[in-house]
């Protein structure tokens, strides 16, 4: 029996009213990608967070370690092992 991949730790840092935080959703879902939503203007940590590692603005995407500054699918899927 092959041993499952584990998934990666996916965080989604999002915000009301982002559409591109729609989007990024929405590809996790249809991809079937666990993922935590936090959203930014309740959480001033996550804020800041995102502010030092992506210089401002949402969606930012964490996996595992690697921040990715709004919805970049092609990267996105790279980091994820997607095709």
């Amino acid at each position: 029996m092959q041993k499952q991949k584990r998934q990666k730790r996916v965080v989604l840092f999002t915000g009301p009213g982002c559409v591109w935080c729609t989007k990024a959703k929405n590809f996790f879902k249809k991809n079937k990608i666990k993922f935590r939503e936090i959203d930014i203007t309740k959480d001033k940590q996550a804020a800041a967070d995102c502010k030092k590692h992506c210089g401002g603005g949402i969606p930012v995407i964490l996996i595992e370690n690697r921040w990715i500054s709004g919805f970049n699918e092609p990267l996105i899927k790279k980091e994820l092992g997607l095709k």
